[in-house]
């Protein structure tokens, strides 16, 4: 199963493409998982715009104006991890690319990233089918 963004964690991985200058087609969403944290594991997310035959990789594609999602996944099982690219592909759709190394994969195996921007504060939540536990803020699972 991919590693999937919502649209709106999509739309704030755009922004923040944006924020930071980087080329959007040439970005992609490095997600994984690292040893640490209250709960065993902790989650990671980087833009980068390497990806490594290793990886695993999905394309969503999304909207711009409208709030509906359409969604243009494709999946590369060739190996476990998982990027999300945000790349402008048209003047109403951009497209998020997500990358995953095959070990972080065996933990993210589902998951779906979405983003939260609420009064008590904003960011990433993964919600993972892998894990059994997690810690109060979310940030580390165990599996």
């Amino acid at each position: 199963m991919p590693v999937t963004v919502t649209e709106t964690a999509a739309r704030r991985i755009e922004q923040i493409i944006g924020e930071h200058g980087f080329e959007p087609s040439a970005m992609k969403l490095r997600v994984g998982v690292k040893g640490g944290g209250c709960s065993g594991f902790n989650y990671t997310l980087d833009l980068t715009e390497v990806q490594r035959d290793s990886d695993e990789s999905w394309n969503f594609t999304y909207p711009r104006a409208s709030a509906t999602m359409s969604a243009d996944a494709t999946t590369d099982a060739s190996s476990g991890g998982g990027v999300a690219t945000a790349t402008a592909t048209s003047g109403d759709t951009f497209t998020v690319t997500v990358v995953c190394d095959p070990k972080s994969y065996l933990y993210l195996n589902g998951t779906n990233i979405d983003y939260k921007d609420e009064i008590m504060g904003s960011g990433f939540v993964f919600n993972n089918p892998n894990s059994t536990s997690s810690c109060g803020c979310g940030s580390s699972f165990s599996a």
